[in-house]
């Protein structure tokens, strides 16, 4: 399950128990003739019901959703307005679902300062309206639930960021894996078809990967392939992307760069690593396939078919070489 659609799962859940727990308070005060609590509730249990459709409508977008906000602060603002106006002393117990559900709806930071703008004039009015010794149970109550929510709203985001950082990253390397590369990649298309930038690409082999496996084995060649990445992240500039494909290949995203900007960076990989001595295997050559995005490149596979297609060229013409295949010139 992906994080949007468990984001879904979770906000239509509660919301849902949000709308049926106030409907009931609702009826239940309905009951006994509290006719202010009836229609506060009835409106509260409206706004989240609203929350509800809003998730649906939103359910491909729920972890940049802005309307979560709103109908939450409806919600945290109509309970205070509440609170200073209906002589109901009550009404303070309603808070408790509240934080909660600020905090299973909002990011972490947005839903506890919603929850401490709401807790700051309910603790003021508690503790004017009831004896010292309620109060001084009630609001640090409050304070100890919504620590506990928001400590478990914190390592929620921290394991659903794991769970990402693992998804997109190569356990060996460290880089950014295959599965990441695309949806980069199509970024990157649609950020320079928007601005008329230029996009290069840059697909890296390594030379006779087959025979150093042959000779040191796959451990080897997986020690060769974690020190040219390390060595990569070392000489590719701000702003540009690394990704390993496979246990031999890698590829570079250069947003904003030209034909002669990949050339010149193409060509400073390939003797950088040439000169030096590497783990296990010794003198290691590269060769590298470059490509620039041309009038007709929407899509990601287009560049990375041309780029590799450019890696095998380079291949064929000998190892420790480049070989650039252009794009079809970009119309002014």
């Amino acid at each position: 399950m992906t994080e949007t659609r468990l984001r879904t799962w979770t906000h239509s859940a509660a919301y849902g128990l949000a709308t049926l727990f106030i409907a009931a308070l609702a009826l239940q005060n309905l009951r006994y003739g509290f006719y202010q609590l009836f229609y506060l509730a009835s409106g509260m249990a409206a706004l989240t019901f609203a929350g509800n459709i809003y998730t649906f409508i939103c359910r491909r977008h729920q972890l940049s959703a802005p309307g979560h906000l709103i109908i939450l602060t409806g919600l945290n603002s109509g309970l205070i307005a509440a609170m200073f106006t209906l002589d109901s002393p009550g009404i303070t117990h309603w808070i408790m679902p509240l934080l909660v559900l600020n905090l299973l709806i909002l990011p972490l930071r947005q839903g506890v300062a919603l929850s401490l703008l709401l807790l700051l004039p309910a603790s003021a009015l508690i503790i004017s309206e009831q004896p010292y010794a309620h109060a001084t149970i009630i609001i640090p109550g409050l304070l100890l639930l919504l620590a506990a929510a928001s400590l478990y709203a914190w390592h929620y985001d921290n394991m659903a960021q794991s769970a990402e950082d693992l998804a997109i990253t190569d356990p060996v390397t460290g880089a950014h894996n295959a599965r990441f590369l695309d949806e980069t990649l199509q970024k990157e298309i649609s950020r320079a078809i928007a601005t008329g930038h230029p996009l290069a690409v840059i697909n890296i082999g390594i030379d006779y990967a087959d025979q150093a496996i042959d000779l040191h084995g796959k451990a080897g060649l997986q020690t060769l392939f974690r020190s040219i990445t390390e060595h990569l992240f070392g000489v590719i500039r701000a702003g540009d992307t690394l990704y390993t494909i496979n246990d031999s290949e890698f590829f570079l995203i250069l947003p904003f760069t030209p034909e002669e900007g990949v050339r010149v960076i193409a060509e400073r990989i390939r003797r950088t690593i040439s000169e030096q001595n590497w783990p296990v295997t010794g003198k290691t050559t590269v060769s590298l396939g470059c490509t620039s995005r041309g009038s007709g490149d929407t899509r990601t596979d287009n560049l990375r078919k041309r780029a590799h297609k450019a890696l095998e060229d380079a291949q064929r013409k000998g190892a420790d070489s480049v070989w650039f295949s252009p794009g079809e010139s970009i119309s002014a």
